[in-house]
């Protein structure tokens, strides 16, 4: 391993403006930006109802307003950051090589999910009640 740390270089990679091979994972890159910039409009929402700025309006909307702008260029640099990029784009890759179930197997799978959580559910019950039974039975609980 080199002499710097691994996250040195994201720093520089914060202040570029070009987009790290840009027609590669576009699919998965779009997704994460955007997961990761919904994630952080539910915190400025919460940033803006919260207690600690209510000193006036503008502080109230205009901080999380630039806190969220800021969240989105980091989101934006961190998916083209060429290291996660690269992460992103083998993963687009190997999604594009899943086996995705029919709906029929789909409809089967769920009937048999189903039928086990319902099996189980009414086995889990009447072994309780034989417990409930059990433990009247010498008196070491009352069941009203």
């Amino acid at each position: 391993m080199s002499g710097k740390s691994v996250g040195a270089d994201l720093i520089p990679e914060l202040f570029r403006f070009s987009i790290y091979k840009a027609n590669q994972g576009r699919m998965v890159r779009q997704f994460t930006f955007f997961g990761i910039t919904i994630l952080a409009a539910f915190g400025c929402v919460t940033l803006a109802n919260g207690a600690l700025l209510s000193s006036g309006r503008a502080i109230q909307v205009g901080v999380p307003t630039l806190v969220w702008v800021a969240c989105c260029w980091v989101a934006f640099r961190v998916v083209n950051y060429p290291r996660f990029a690269d992460f992103l784009v083998s993963v687009e890759s190997e999604l594009e090589r899943v086996t995705w179930p029919s709906k029929h197997e789909v409809i089967q799978a769920t009937i048999v999910v189903l039928a086990t959580m319902l099996f189980l559910g009414v086995f889990l019950f009447l072994i309780d009640l034989l417990w409930i039974w059990l433990f009247s039975a010498i008196g070491f609980t009352e069941y009203r």
